[in-house]
């Protein structure tokens, strides 16, 4: 169990860091505008974020204690390969989701 003070210094300083990046962008740069090179890379932050979070889950899940599996790894390759032909971000992700309970029901 972690102490109560490690705890909340933990969370008082997670608060602070986030409340920081956020004042750099809104407080600091707010009112002038952004080179447009920073522009073009930030419009892709939305994009990596789904990726970043489904990424470990893929590659090291925890329901395997860490070993890569077939149903996840196939579900992942569905996903990808149908958001790319159709552009489509709900037909990926019901595709990838279908594609792991459907493997994970067959496997057992």
């Amino acid at each position: 169990m972690i102490d109560k003070a490690e705890l909340w210094t933990v969370i008082i300083g997670l608060g602070i860091g986030s409340y920081a990046l956020r004042f750099a962008f809104l407080g600091i740069v707010g009112n002038r505008p952004m080179p447009p090179w920073l522009l073009r890379h930030l419009r892709y932050t939305a994009v990596a974020m789904l990726p970043a979070l489904v990424a470990p889950q893929v590659v090291w899940p925890a329901a395997t204690d860490g070993a890569a599996d077939l149903p996840r790894m196939s579900a992942a390759t569905v996903t990808l390969v149908v958001g790319l032909l159709t552009k489509n971000v709900l037909a990926a992700v019901f595709s990838g989701a279908a594609t792991l309970f459907g493997l994970l029901y067959l496997l057992g």
